[in-house]
C-alpha cells in the first residue's frame, strides 16, 4: 500500500498526514507491507491496483534476490488460503498443505506437532495436493516421510489416505540415500531442535546449520535504514 507519509525534510522526525508520529520503514519492509496488504484485501485508501503494481515493480530492485523469493513463497501461503469465520471473526486460515509443511519442523522437546499432522491428514481424509506438499518440503522431504509414517503408525488402517505415488516417491527417495549415503553430507540435528542437540554442536563439534540460515537471514536485513531516499513509513 501507498504509505502514509507526509513530506520529510532531515530536521523533522517523520510523520504521517494526519501528524501522528510514522515508522520507518527500509525497502524490504515497504515491498513486504505493500505485498501482503493486497493479499489480505485490506483497503487500499491511498492508491489504485495500477499504482501498486508500479510500487512493488520499484521496490523488487532494491531487495536482496533471496528475500524476494522468501515474500513470494509467503504470498503464495497467503493466496492459498481460505476464508472463514473463527469465534465469529472473519478471517483465512491456511490450506491443509501449507498447514503440513508449517509443521513438519515442530518437533521439540517440549512441542511436537506430528499430532497435528496426522489429524489435518485423517481429517481431510488424504485430500489435500501431494505434489504441493513435496514441493513445500523440498529438500527436507526426510522429515515430511517420518510425519508420514507417524500418521500410518497412528492410523494403519487409513494408510491410503497418502496417495501409493507419494508413498513410492518417498521411499524410494529414501532407498537412495540409505543405501549410497553422501559421506560429505552435513549435521542437521540442530534444524530439528538446537537443544536437544547442542551437545553435538558445542562440544562435539558439529555443524550448526540452523545457526548459518539465520545468521543469513540477518546479514540481508539492514542494521540501520538507508539513504533519505530509502526511508518510508507507515
Amino acid at each position: 500500500m501507498r504509505l502514509n507519509l507526509f513530506k520529510l525534510n532531515k530536521h523533522t522526525r517523520p510523520r504521517t498526514h494526519e501528524g501522528a508520529p510514522a515508522r520507518v520503514l527500509n525497502a524490504e519492509q515497504a515491498l513486504r507491507r505493500t505485498v501482503l496488504s493486497c493479499m489480505l484485501w485490506e483497503g487500499e485508501f491511498y492508491e489504485d491496483g495500477v499504482q501498486i503494481a508500479s510500487r512493488m515493480q520499484e521496490l523488487v530492485p532494491r531487495v536482496n534476490a533471496e528475500n524476494v523469493a522468501a515474500l513470494a513463497v509467503e504470498a503464495s501461503w497467503i493466496a492459498r488460503s481460505k476464508p472463514a469465520v473463527v469465534h465469529g471473526v472473519r478471517t483465512r486460515v491456511l490450506a491443509p498443505e501449507e498447514l503440513l509443511a508449517s509443521k513438519i519442523f515442530v518437533t521439540r522437546r517440549e512441542r511436537f506437532d506430528g499430532a497435528d499432522i496426522a489429524h489435518v491428514i485423517y481429517g481431510t481424509r488424504g485430500n489435500v495436493d501431494w505434489q504441493r506438499v513435496l514441493f513445500l518440503a523440498g529438500d527436507h522431504w526426510e522429515m515430511l516421510l517420518w510425519a508420514l509414517l507417524f500418521f500410518r503408525y497412528c492410523y494403519p488402517a487409513h494408510t491410503y489416505y497418502v496417495p501409493r505415488t507419494i508413498w513410492q516417491t518417498l521411499l524410494e527417495r529414501f532407498r537412495g540415500v540409505a543405501l549410497r549415503p553422501d559421506p560429505g553430507a552435513r549435521f542437521r540435528g540442530s534444524l530439528v531442535d538446537p537443544k536437544m542437540f547442542a551437545i553435538d554442536v558445542n562440544e562435539w563439534g558439529l555443524d550448526n546449520l540452523l545457526a548459518e540460515y539465520r545468521n543469513r537471514r540477518l546479514e540481508s536485513i539492514p542494521a540501520s535504514p538507508g539513504s533519505r531516499s530509502e526511508k518510508l513509513a507507515s
